[in-house]
């Protein structure tokens, strides 16, 4: 009797895996379909970077946050930067569509090292670099660690000084090699649209997704398991990085920006912002009232205005 149970325990959890696996690719192919690359690949030392570039002036470079892609600043932040500027979003290694190579999850330092090469091919030898959340590690690391290929440097809700609060669940499961091939098929496969529709309006708390943004930002494609594998690593190594770097803020010399908003509940702006503004030396603080951790979609007039300051202050307007 056990073994004809443990047959057809078997035989079903086989077959789980082969509708998971089918079901999994059918919607990462779907999301690859109705959401293309928007701009071109850079090959870099064997390695392709997503690049998407706009308009015509300084360059400066966008770098977006966790779990997500160029589609997120070309939403609202590029369209206006670009009537003035030369606009590059990159996707970040292993999200979008940049690839991955470090199997162990890009550090900040080696994706700060791959976007500033990708900016060169580009011709953007010293652009403005500007990161949101994440992207803002990414940016950080840019301006200490390559600091003769940076005019100036704009965070946006940046996470940047080291915390206390654990790594979420999700992500501490999705990092691992097994949470990675069991656990992150079954969310490809069968997490409904509608509740990560849902959960986009919790990262813009206190304010929802605009209208549109959805349809333009693409969750399918933060959906395919690949993507969420390499996000989940580069989360989890993510405080270690950050707290090797801190202590080098204060080599920063080129003009600093920092825009985060009052009611940011992800990235906090009393714990980040307040404290790093006092770690790089000139750099100026604009507090956004009311304003969730999404400041680059909900407030871009604002912090296209501090991506003007910062191109002012370097010399380039």
């Amino acid at each position: 009797m056990a073994s004809k149970f443990l047959i057809s325990l078997g035989i079903a959890l086989v077959g789980l895996a082969v509708v998971t696996a089918w079901r999994s690719a059918q919607r990462e192919n779907s999301a690859e379909a109705s959401f293309p690359p928007e701009g071109q690949i850079v090959d870099v030392d064997g390695v392709a970077v997503h690049a998407v570039v706009m308009g015509k002036g300084p360059d400066v470079v966008l770098i977006h946050g966790s779990s997500g892609n160029t589609r997120d600043m070309t939403f609202a932040l590029a369209p206006i930067l670009a009537e003035n500027y030369r606009v590059i979003v990159f996707d970040r290694p292993g999200l979008g569509y940049s690839e991955s190579f470090s199997p162990n999850g890009e550090t900040i330092v080696e994706q700060a090292e791959i976007l500033q090469q990708a900016a060169s091919k580009l011709g953007a030898e010293r652009p403005i670099v500007a990161g949101q959340s994440y992207g803002g590690s990414v940016s950080l690391a840019w301006a200490v660690t390559r600091p003769d290929n940076i005019s100036a440097l704009v965070l946006i809700a940046p996470a940047a000084i080291p915390w206390e609060t654990p790594l979420d669940a999700f992500n501490t499961v999705g990092a691992t090699t097994i949470g990675g091939a069991l656990a992150l098929p079954l969310v490809s496969a069968f997490v409904p649209d509608w509740y990560v529709t849902k959960a986009l309006d919790q990262v813009f708390a206190p304010q929802k997704a605009p209208k549109g943004y959805a349809e333009h930002f693409g969750p399918g494609l933060t959906m395919r398991r690949a993507s969420m594998h390499a996000n989940a690593k580069q989360r989890a190594n993510l405080l270690e990085e950050v707290t090797e770097l801190q202590p080098r803020y204060g080599e920063i010399t080129v003009p600093t920006e920092i825009v985060h908003g009052t009611a940011d509940t992800t990235v906090g702006l009393g714990w980040h912002s307040d404290r790093l503004v006092e770690q790089i030396p000139g750099a100026e603080l604009i507090e956004l009232e009311g304003i969730g951790h999404m400041p680059q979609v909900v407030a871009a007039p604002e912090v296209a205005a501090a991506i003007d300051r910062a191109a002012e202050r370097a010399g380039l307007r």
